[in-house]
């Protein structure tokens, strides 16, 4: 008995099976700086049949390093991929491959309902490409605004606690989550270093002000006595100097002699939920490079 064997059967098959294997990743390279770094990168992209969807690169020709973003689309054996570039790249050097998983976050809040509110907004209609696992408050005001949105919300209050012990009692609840990074979304508490450390490089932080200018608190109430034209927002890292890890994000709005401190901070409530929102977009989608105390965004 002949069997006729369907050879567009066969192909669609074959053509399902790559596609099921075929994945979107981006690779992060940052490493001390040399000739022809871009073409050794992309020829072993090449190499292993990786598809480059988009490169950005930069050269920090203060510090000697170079920084490159590379969307690949391709069947991925990361431990070789990454063997073999390590073996063409400086030493010193750093490279990831990140899958592009959606990223997890936690919200920390006190108080104020803008920049959550618009964070849960966005992810809610898939404008923020993220999973908001929880939102962590040290009073319950914002609790049945979280609750609308099918996110669990915990209070953790600072009354009669030390802050080492309320830190520690954050850090506990958070780290049940493991997020890749923790938002203070008008989160009015300073964090102790031990808290900070934990979470290195994966804190964000909201400061109602144009950094440098009027660090601390109420920096409406500073530019109101300085009488400034402009004011602004910052989104930026958390280190352990108050206000003044790397920055992300920065914008701003003119004010001018009829606004009073609270119509300041009224106006800025705007910019402020703008610029972490904007920030987070750039971390989440992997475009955000450390160096030392800078950012460099590619």
């Amino acid at each position: 008995m002949n069997l006729k064997i369907d050879t567009n059967e066969q192909q669609n098959s074959v053509l399902n099976n790559i596609n099921k294997l075929t994945q979107r990743k981006i690779l992060r390279t940052q490493c001390p700086d040399a000739k022809g770094l871009i073409s050794k990168i992309t020829n072993i992209c090449y190499k292993h049949q990786l598809n480059i969807i988009q490169n950005s690169e930069f050269v920090d020709h203060r510090s000697g390093h170079f920084f490159m973003r590379t969307e690949l689309e391709g069947i991925f054996n990361d431990e070789i991929f990454l063997a073999d570039l390590g073996s063409s790249l400086p030493e010193k050097s750093i490279y990831e491959l990140k899958s592009g998983i959606k990223q997890k976050i936690v919200i920390l809040v006190t108080k104020e309902a803008h920049c959550l509110g618009d964070l849960l907004m966005k992810q809610a209609y898939g404008d923020l490409d993220v999973e908001i696992c929880a939102v962590i408050g040290n009073h319950a005001l914002l609790q049945p605004l979280v609750e609308r949105f099918n996110i669990p919300f915990y209070l953790i209050s600072h009354e009669g606690l030390t802050r080492e012990a309320h830190d520690l009692a954050m850090r506990t609840k958070i780290s049940e989550f493991s997020p890749d990074y923790v938002v203070l979304a008008k989160y009015m508490r300073v964090l102790t270093p031990e808290f900070v450390a934990f979470f290195d490089k994966k804190i964000i932080n909201i400061h109602h002000s144009f950094l440098p200018a009027f660090i601390g608190a109420k920096p409406y109430h500073q530019a109101y006595e300085r009488g400034v034209k402009i004011i602004g927002a910052t989104a930026h890292f958390v280190n352990n100097n108050l206000d003044e890890g790397p920055i992300i994000m920065q914008d701003v709005i003119h004010v001018d002699h009829t606004y009073t401190a609270e119509t300041m901070m009224k106006a800025g409530r705007d910019v402020e939920k703008n610029v972490l929102s904007r920030a987070l977009e750039k971390v989440i989608a992997e475009r955000v490079f450390v160096q030392d105390n800078h950012t460099i965004i590619l």
